[in-house]
């Protein structure tokens, strides 16, 4: 069985990921963002004359990089992606996928009484905080954390659900229910507390010898795959 992580460890590998094996932070991103449009693609596939709106809720860190590259393939894909992104960054990196957005016309929504109707999505994304968050949620994500515990809607996950302790979980009962969940490089400890319809791999990066010295026991990928479900 594939081996969850500790946030330690996650954050070890991701070094060791830049440091040892020299991806950048940009290739990551791509790998990781267009591994989840995929997963998205076989969970919620495109409905003819109905509505294929999907609403990408991005925070300022790594893991609003992968939701920007995620939506970006999302609009290849012919969906019609919104991205929430209310704390624009000045990194290079972010700004640089941002405006790759932008030239794709995906709207930019920076505040939540623009995101007049919840209902008019099909999906919403959550890549607000990656597996570096440490509670409490700040202020300024409140109100998005707010409306994605109230939703209805379908709510897809990257890597850990947004406001949840990354090895216990929900921090309250309250908390946001994501019907589907796409760990990246490897599940974290929280992924055993999800208790949604679709779990997803996505990332398929790892070196073998990396995968061998923390014992991350990965499933074999079928055929060109780049996710997998769990």
């Amino acid at each position: 069985m594939v081996k969850y992580l500790t946030q330690s460890d996650a954050i070890n590998i991701d070094n060791e990921l830049f440091e040892k094996y020299k991806f950048s932070i940009v290739q990551l991103m791509e790998l990781a963002g267009q591994s989840c449009a995929i997963a998205i693609k076989k969970c919620y596939p495109l409905v003819a004359n109905n509505k294929n709106n999907i609403l990408v809720c991005c925070g300022p860190g790594n893991n609003g990089g992968d939701g920007l590259v995620c939506a970006r393939h999302l609009k290849l894909f012919e969906y019609s992606p919104v991205l929430y992104y209310p704390k624009i960054t000045n990194n290079a990196i972010h700004k640089n996928l941002l405006h790759q957005c932008i030239q794709n016309e995906i709207p930019i929504l920076e505040s939540v009484t623009q995101i007049k109707n919840v209902n008019e999505y099909k999906l919403i994304v959550d890549a607000l905080f990656g597996f570096s968050f440490k509670p409490p949620v700040k202020a300024e994500f409140v109100p998005i954390i707010d409306i994605l515990k109230k939703s209805s809607i379908p709510i897809c996950s990257i890597d850990i659900p947004s406001g949840w302790d990354v090895e216990n979980g929900a921090l309250e009962e309250g908390g946001i229910k994501p019907e589907m969940l796409i760990s990246l490089t490897a599940p974290k400890l929280c992924a055993y507390k999800f208790k949604g319809i679709h779990h997803y791999l996505g990332g398929r990066f790892v070196p073998k010898k990396l995968e061998l010295s923390y014992e991350l026991k990965l499933p074999k990928y079928p055929g060109t795959e780049l996710v997998i479900k769990l």
